[in-house]
């Protein structure tokens, strides 16, 4: 049951709240004054609900010295100016008098809830900071502690570095850990998925433009680059810029400047840049897809992030922690691995690394009605019914869409379109236009 003090002079609004709130499940506690109120240990209430006006000293008073419990304001109509004041020192929200029944008590269920949440929050982070101190990076394997030496090393300096790695292994994760351990911590932080904008855009987007620079563009706009101005720009997926536009960040990292698209004014820019790639940039310089100077230019210091196949015990590390934080968010605090579930998770070569495993138990979480996680809950490919075997060579066109529509409705519940598709030997886009053909949608259940 919640604790709520409520913090009111006038006896009979004090009282007619506290009857409000009673009836409503809430243990209630009274004080007509600041001096009352502390002498009831404000640390030990949930909320506190405070009249501006109090005698000696104003009810606003609680917000700096409850903190950080949180404080509802109360006030007359015509002191709206009060309300807002308050809200400055850090109120959690204010209602004028005479208030609404119903108002105040979706006020206050609101309050509570933000609140829990962000003591869960503020609790987890703190677990989380404590076993993994390099801001959250899971991990105790000896590839994962050379991870974090190396993110230590560099991050006292400004110089550029380069992150590899499979998809999902933590590269931003990293660059952030970079960013949050530097000098330039204060500053802001931009990421950038250079695969995620079309090759029309980037240049745009990254550098800025003028109005009228190319049709659409009807007014000035900073591109990323300038946004990250004091800070870090994290440019992920940087084997998929363009020449054209590799060129132009070169000449960032070299020079210190941008100029927008359709400026003729360059301008200076701080910029500290991390990039990412899972491609091998090496054999891009040797096919000239990749320029050989911004290569160098970013191949400053290097960070290779393993796949989690690699990672050894870290995968039941990360399959744990994962969980906790998907049951918190999920408010199914409690769950817990069943021992086979963490045999399939050790078996499973997770191509997709730690974001796959996160995905995976967050599927979990939502399908498990029990106390622990199960294998059938996790639906690891591995561990699902072997497919039909496939029909010969040779066979005709009617026993292949057999063949087809069976596997499809056999497996589609359990797999994702993906799976479906690499288990069949063909695309995905060929795998919806067979669908299609076949009049087999996909389940919605």
């Amino acid at each position: 049951m919640k604790r709520i003090l409520v913090v009111e002079d006038e006896d009979v609004i004090r009282r007619q709240l506290a009857r409000l709130l009673t009836r409503n499940d809430y243990k209630i506690s009274e004080a007509g004054s600041v001096a009352e109120a502390e002498a009831l240990g404000l640390a030990t209430f949930d909320l506190i609900i405070a009249d501006v006006r109090l005698p000696g000293v104003a009810g606003t008073e609680l917000i700096a010295r409850a903190a950080p419990v949180p404080v509802l304001v109360m006030t007359s109509y015509a002191s709206i100016r009060s309300a807002v004041e308050a809200m400055q020192l850090g109120a959690a929200d204010y209602i004028a008098k005479p208030f609404d029944h119903d108002e105040m008590l979706l006020t206050i269920a609101r309050i509570l809830k933000s609140g829990l949440q962000a003591r869960q929050n503020a609790a987890l982070k703190q677990d989380v900071e404590r076993d993994w101190p390099t801001f959250g990076i899971v991990g105790r394997s000896a590839v994962m502690r050379e991870i974090f030496d190396r993110v230590r090393r560099v991050a006292a300096t400004d110089a550029t570095v380069l992150i590899r790695g499979e998809s999902g292994t933590g590269k931003e994760l990293v660059a952030r850990a970079i960013h949050d351990q530097g000098a330039r911590r204060d500053g802001p932080f931009i990421a950038v998925n250079c695969a995620a904008i079309p090759e029309n855009l980037i240049e745009a987007e990254l550098f800025g433009h003028e109005k009228g620079a190319f049709t659409g563009a009807v007014q000035r706009k900073d591109g990323l680059i300038a946004a990250a101005n004091g800070g870090t720009l994290f440019m992920d997926e940087v084997g998929e810029l363009a020449l054209a536009v590799q060129a132009r960040l070169l000449r960032v990292l070299q020079e210190g400047e941008i100029r927008p698209v359709g400026s003729i004014v360059s301008r200076r820019v701080d910029v500290r840049l991390l990039a990412a790639t899972h491609r091998d940039l090496e054999k891009m310089v040797q096919e000239r897809a990749f320029r050989d100077d911004l290569y160098y230019r970013l191949c400053v210091f290097e960070i290779a992030m393993p796949p989690l196949r690699a990672r050894g015990d870290d995968i039941e590390l990360l399959a744990r922690y994962l969980l906790d934080k998907a049951a918190r968010r999920l408010s199914r605090a409690g769950l817990r691995l069943s021992e086979r579930a963490l045999a399939a998770i050790h078996r499973y070569h997770w191509p997709g690394n730690v974001r796959e495993l996160g995905n995976a138990l967050e599927r979990a979480v939502i399908l498990c009605d029990g106390p622990a996680i199960e294998p059938e809950h996790l639906a690891i490919p591995g561990d699902r019914p072997a497919p039909p075997q496939p029909v010969a060579a040779g066979s005709d066109g009617h026993k292949l869409d057999d063949y087809f529509r069976n596997f499809v409705l056999a497996n589609q519940h359990a797999m994702t379109e993906s799976e479906l598709a690499r288990a069949l030997g063909i695309s995905r886009k060929t795998l919806w236009e067979r669908r299609g053909k076949m009049n087999l949608p996909r389940s919605r259940s």
